[in-house]
């Protein structure tokens, strides 16, 4: 048994305070603010001025991709084995980042469900994975290469597929992307139709699903067709991102979670052109916060040498531009943990929840900085950093 103490605990929604978590093997047993006991025998770890709270999630990344120049293109150079070797280092980066739980939201040959057989195994070995598999899209549509193509007609097959390959999540590419050349990421790929039997069919199958969609008639489909999760919601025109106010507030109205790719890896030299695409990005992403829209960190983890699998601290410093820390920590943690289907496990720190956590030094509910280099990480229990 540990115990482990620090003058400030968040348990994944709110502060306490000089407080401790008390850990029994995988699981927390208590949290409370009687710092000076410990049960006979336990460890006492105390941080002192440091933060402990939950384990960060995040909710997009993509194992496969080796944040490299052309992480899609370099796959076809690639066999299974080296690819799975290579997935396994990345969620060891997330975890040593104080991410213990990664949605995998694209990958070839479903290898993120092996991955989370592996690190299920062993919680030191990386992150926990929620995995989606290849990504559904039309013919010749948004990352086609990985092998989630599928007619209209087969949408439900594919769906059901999926499951019964172990997907715990359906991702669909609604719209285009910027990374597959011919697609556009402002319109639809798929009919309503369609998009609403998938939504039907995951949910049939107990399975979640969210939605690949840049521009504002793919983020309105989705609402539409029943889905659970948009992710980017960048609202892109051919302009820049611009923020339709009634698409807006349809998804503040609905109960979707909205993932979006905010965070760079530190030190990165933008372009000016760059740098202003991001900054009207961030401007949507203000609107949809003060709207009321549920939005969480997702930063899209492997698809650039700006963006590698353990960029989730930077995503979260700038969101904390649009959200109160608070509010960000809670959309890393709790709010994440819930968008992954893994709300009564994981994303909080209280008894019976998985011992996920990450400790960093100084107060985050003023200061998030020290996110992004923590003292200590505990995964299922075990001590990863």
């Amino acid at each position: 048994m540990q115990v482990l103490v620090a003058d400030r605990v968040f348990d994944g929604l709110r502060f306490l305070g000089r407080a401790r978590v008390v850990i029994d093997r995988s699981r927390v047993v208590a949290v409370d603010t009687d710092v000076d006991s410990a049960p006979e025998g336990a460890e006492v770890l105390d941080f002192g001025d440091a933060t402990i709270m939950p384990g960060l999630v995040d909710a997009h990344i993509h194992l496969a991709l080796d944040a490299g120049p052309d992480p899609l293109g370099r796959l076809s150079d690639v066999d299974d084995e080296q690819l799975l070797a290579e997935m396994q280092s990345a969620a060891r980066q997330a975890l040593m980042a104080g991410v213990t739980t990664v949605r995998d939201l694209g990958d070839r040959g479903f290898l993120g469900v092996r991955i989370k057989e592996i690190t299920s195994a062993d919680p030191l070995l990386g992150a926990d994975v929620v995995p989606a598999g290849p990504p559904l899209t039309s013919p010749h549509g948004h990352c086609w290469s990985l092998g989630g193509v599928v007619e209209e007609s087969g949408i439900r097959a594919a769906v059901r597929e999926h499951a019964r390959s172990g997907a715990d999540v359906i991702k669909v590419m609604v719209t285009g992307g910027e990374m597959t050349p011919g697609t556009d990421p402002t319109t639809c790929q798929f009919s309503l139709a369609a998009l609403e039997a998938a939504a039907d069919e995951a949910h049939r199958q107990g399975l979640m699903i969210t939605g690949h969609a840049h521009g504002a008639a793919g983020i309105l489909a989705a609402v539409e067709a029943g889905f659970d999760g948009i992710e980017h919601a960048s609202f892109a025109t051919p302009d820049g991102p611009t923020a339709d106010p009634a698409v807006i507030e349809k998804l503040a109205a609905s109960s979707i979670t909205v993932t979006v790719l905010a965070g760079l890896k530190a030190g990165t030299v933008i372009p000016e052109p760059v740098a202003r695409h991001i900054e009207m990005s961030q401007h949507v992403r203000r609107q949809m916060v003060e709207a009321g829209v549920r939005v969480i960190p997702g930063p899209d983890g492997g698809i650039g040498p700006f963006k590698p699998h353990d960029v989730l601290p930077q995503a979260i410093l700038k969101l904390s531009e649009v959200m109160p820390n608070p509010d960000i920590l809670a959309a890393s943690t709790s709010h994440a943990a819930q968008a992954c289907g893994l709300g009564s496990s994981k994303g909080r720190l209280v008894p019976g929840y998985d011992a996920d956590i990450l400790v960093a030094g100084g107060d985050l509910e003023h200061v998030l900085g020290p996110i992004a280099s923590p003292v200590a990480v505990f995964h299922r229990g075990r001590r990863a950093l």
